[in-house]
């Protein structure tokens, strides 16, 4: 890769030899205010040369002519038109256009994303965009052109509906979604001129659905924007509160960076490494997740910035983690190597998290071709002599292969409830025997593995071997099991397959072999009755509707949650369900199974010397007792740690014998039961 090419992509910093330069301190600075200028719509607009000059840039066998040809048409096509803002409508196609050359994109996705809206919003037909433009570009522009000869009973049938259409276009050509994402961004950068039931709309359309599919994709610098612009129409007091607390912690936290940077700095250069060092920050979202998750308070999240190192090679990543482990102790358990085992959407780095001066400091330690990567995903693997692609690249939209094996003919919002399933669910990579890489959602089965690999497998699985040691069927895979499937031609899917499967593929290839449409009356009674089998503690949702979630399918007597949804009814999950770590944790109804034993409730604050793995064995002997731990946070006082409990119990019994154990630990100092 062209190292300069390369510089213009990553953050700003300065390259170091043996402690020559200056260190980069820009951190917070990015975060908000790179929004801000990008979301001023009234910004000069480039050229069709100064567009063309940027793209030679990057891609010397361009095609100026036809690039110029587009920009040409496009303008000429939408002429007089005008967007909500007041501003004339070919500022969107040209914005769009923008974000595509900064993805570094092909001729024919520059052409089709100046010509993307034009078959859409005026009288220019398909036949005749096909004639002046060819068959490439025109495929790309009816990829992400919506329906409109359809009729549909709802907005919200239309608008799932174009999605599906978007991501069958997609899995024939990945370039639709790259335009997509790059139409969809800009609209966010403009999302003000909007209603305020249209922003809330399409802000929470793009959380679900866009920002995801740029994770997916690896694209992270698009979803952190993504993430950043919902939460600030979704949320926007906790938007507004995040950006004034990072504005006001912005000095201290650049003062604190620069400073380890510099402690870290005398390390690398002792021995001599090519290296450069920058420092990082968490965008708002991230920020908001990590504070709902933990259910800690801004203050408390140590990492808002971090550190992140950029070297020549692999060997040279290794190295400088044994430097930086040598001289600093690792924190158990935050050591993850990326590089070896990349994440599912390819992604590649070493993170660790250190104590440095008494204080956590995470560092990120990667090439430059993965930091490329890692901000710009599948862009980084296009390659644009005759538009090739490589397994990397092929590896990472296999996941659209399998949200496209639900059938076609289910609703589009059928289609898209499964989609999201399969967007957020969090993933593990196991292996064939032959050693080949398969992604599927956690808590996938060998029956998933099974339809993944093929489906004549997955219907004639008879029993599966993980390790080389036979497991049930219901087993519950891990990243990096290794798995084989024993076939019979007698074995055929059963029913209860239906409650083992994670994922859509599965489900979907289970209910074919068993001739199942829909929800069999066997399931909705099955759902009914579960239905009438739980109360609702809130006495303010006594009368509210109740459903069963279907991505986790909770049985009678598991641990569930349930969280209030915005038609008014009442979801309930599985207490484990993957689908529940990003929902809003503000809006968590109390349910139960009727007849159910009310457990007892009991808070605490232990306080406790610090100490590296001191919140496990407390941990450790609470389940130990049969408690059940509900909620947990911890808060650090100048000597000490202060743990917050909420613990759930059959009887007092079980909670005395626990405390009784954790007051003889001699890291504890206090015992103390908070009353309600």
């Amino acid at each position: 890769m062209n190292e300069d090419k390369l510089k213009n992509k990553t953050d700003s910093g300065t390259e170091h030899k043996n402690g020559e330069g200056k260190i980069d301190s820009k951190i917070d600075s990015k975060i908000d205010s790179k929004n801000d200028s990008k979301n001023n719509s009234k910004n000069e607009l480039l050229t069709v040369d100064e567009i063309i000059s940027k793209i030679l840039r990057y891609n010397p066998h361009a095609n100026s002519e036809l690039i110029k040809k587009s920009y040409e048409f496009a303008k000429k096509a939408h002429s007089g038109q005008k967007r909500t803002s007041g501003e004339e409508f070919f500022i969107h196609p040209v914005k769009v256009t923008e974000i595509l050359t900064d993805m570094q994109a092909d001729s024919a996705t520059i052409c089709a994303a100046l010509l993307h809206d034009v078959v859409e919003d005026t009288d220019i037909s398909e036949e005749k965009l096909r004639k002046e433009f060819g068959d490439e570009i025109t495929s790309l522009v009816a990829g992400v052109t919506k329906i409109s000869s359809m009729h549909f009973d709802s907005k919200e049938d239309h608008r799932a509906e174009n999605i599906r259409k978007v991501i069958l276009a997609t899995s024939k050509d990945v370039r639709v979604i790259l335009i997509r994402l790059a139409d969809r961004l800009h609209n966010m950068r403009t999302l003000k001129y909007l209603t305020p039931k249209q922003q809330q709309i399409i802000a929470q359309e793009t959380l679900d659905i866009f920002a995801p599919i740029a994770y997916k994709l690896g694209m992270y610098k698009i979803k952190a924007e993504l993430e950043d612009l919902a939460l600030r129409y979704l949320n926007p007091e906790v938007y507004q509160t995040l950006k004034k607390n990072v504005s006001m912690k912005k000095e201290e936290r650049e003062k604190e960076v620069d400073r380890i940077v510099k402690i870290i700095k005398e390390v690398l250069d002792a021995k001599g490494l090519r290296y450069r060092i920058v420092g990082r920050a968490k965008h708002f979202y991230s920020i908001y997740k990590k504070m709902a998750k933990k259910n800690k308070k801004f203050e408390e999240i140590y990492d808002l910035a971090a550190v992140r190192i950029l070297v020549p090679t692999v060997e040279d990543c290794y190295t400088v983690l044994g430097m930086i482990h040598s001289k600093w102790r690792p924190i158990p358990g935050r050591f993850h190597d990326y590089i070896t085992t990349p994440k599912p959407n390819l992604y590649q780095s070493l993170h660790t998290d250190v104590m440095i001066d008494k204080k956590p400091t995470e560092i990120q330690i990667r090439t430059k071709e993965m930091h490329y990567a890692a901000e710009e995903g599948i862009a980084a693997h296009w390659r644009y002599k005759d538009t090739e692609r490589d397994k990397k690249f092929d590896r990472q939209i296999a996941w659209l292969k399998q949200i496209l094996s639900w059938k076609k003919d289910v609703s589009a919002r059928e289609f898209i409830d499964s989609m999201k399933i399969d967007l957020f669910a969090y993933q593990i990579i196991v292996f064939t025997p032959k050693g080949d890489p398969i992604t599927l959602p956690e808590g996938s089965t060998p029956i998933d593995f099974a339809y993944h690999v093929h489906t004549d497998i997955g219907n004639h699985c008879q029993r599966a071997k993980v390790n080389n040691q036979i497991v049930p069927l219901e087993y519950s895979l891990k990243s990096g099991d290794i798995i084989e499937i024993v076939t019979s031609p007698n074995s055929k899917p059963s029913r209860n397959w239906l409650k083992l499967v994670k994922t859509t593929l599965a489900r979907s290839e289970i209910r074919s072999a068993l001739n199942i449409k829909g929800v069999s009356h066997e399931e909705h009674e099955l759902e009914k009755n579960l239905e009438d089998q739980i109360e609702v503690m809130d006495e303010k949702r006594k009368k509210d509707p109740l459903r069963i979630s279907k991505c986790c399918g909770p049985k009678h007597g598991a641990s569930i949650v349930a969280f209030l949804t915005k038609d008014g009814k009442i979801t309930v999950h599985s207490q484990d369900c993957m689908n529940t770590r990003n929902m809003d944790q503000t809006k968590v109804v109390g349910v139960r199974w009727v007849g159910e034993k009310k457990e007892n409730v009991t808070k605490l604050i232990l306080t406790v010397q610090d100490r590296v793995g001191i919140l496990a064995d407390l941990l450790s002997i609470i389940a130990s007792k049969g408690l059940n731990v509900s909620s947990i946070f911890t808060k650090s006082s100048r000597q000490n740690v202060n743990v917050h409990l909420k613990l759930t119990h059959k009887n007092t019994e079980d909670l005395d014998s626990a405390l009784s154990e954790i007051r003889s630990m001699k890291d504890v100092i206090a015992v103390n039961k908070v009353n309600e």
